[in-house]
């Protein structure tokens, strides 16, 4: 039997926190990729997905592509303010949207996974998020993991085990299981303390109320 070794991508938000949670014993998730393309909060992601990567005891690799941010035209990379307005709409995703994100964080995972005999890539797409980014739908992950069988030679399988989940399953799951929410990152700005305005902040805030996590309100949006 084929003994399961995976790598994550790892931003240190909610996602992909819990998706790490969710997977490292069954898939044997021993590498976690971070990648700083000029956003404003790489600082703070950087940071939270090393705590998390320490204190799930695996290996963690910033990656930087200072050339996507000469590339990228919207609020999370540029001087214009992150939206704080008519959040869950096409508008607002455009507003926040990197180029071929992560079409190109997943194949970058691939040449790791091609190099160590990685055969799983796993990544934190959820349902909120696939109504208005089509790289977090289903179909995004089914052909992006069709073309690694041609583009590889370990063809490593892409897996999102929460594409089914939405925020409020995410909270649930990530409460019932222990993983630690306390080290989450989920804002788009940069500031230390998460905003609490941004549309993933608002996402996370509301999970978190409708869960009754109160006490993680205060720990990461520093609110009572």
């Amino acid at each position: 039997m084929i003994k399961n070794k995976s790598i994550i991508l790892l931003s240190g938000g909610l996602d992909s926190l819990a998706a790490l949670g969710v997977c490292k014993d069954d898939y044997g998730i021993e590498l976690a990729l971070t990648f700083d393309y000029g956003q404003k909060s790489a600082k703070y992601e950087i940071e939270s997905s090393k705590r998390i990567c320490d204190y799930y005891n695996i290996k963690h690799k910033v990656i930087t592509l200072d050339w996507l941010k000469d590339i990228t035209h919207t609020a999370l990379v540029s001087g214009n303010d992150i939206p704080t307005d008519n959040l869950g709409t096409e508008d607002s995703a455009k507003n926040v949207w990197v180029p071929n994100r992560n079409g190109l964080f997943l194949n970058i995972a691939a040449s790791f996974a091609d190099s160590f005999g990685y055969n799983y890539i796993i990544f934190g797409a959820n349902k909120d998020e696939g109504k208005t980014f089509s790289d977090n739908t289903e179909e995004f992950r089914e052909r992006i993991s069709g073309v690694f069988e041609y583009s590889t030679i370990q063809k490593p399988k892409v897996l999102a085990p929460l594409i089914n989940y939405t925020k409020d399953d995410i909270v649930k799951v990530a409460i019932e299981k222990s993983i630690p929410l306390e080290f989450t990152r989920s804002c788009y700005d940069s500031h230390k303390i998460h905003c609490g305005k941004c549309e993933s902040c608002c996402h996370l805030k509301r999970a978190l109320i409708n869960n009754k996590a109160f006490e993680y309100i205060k720990l990461i949006f520093g609110e009572e």
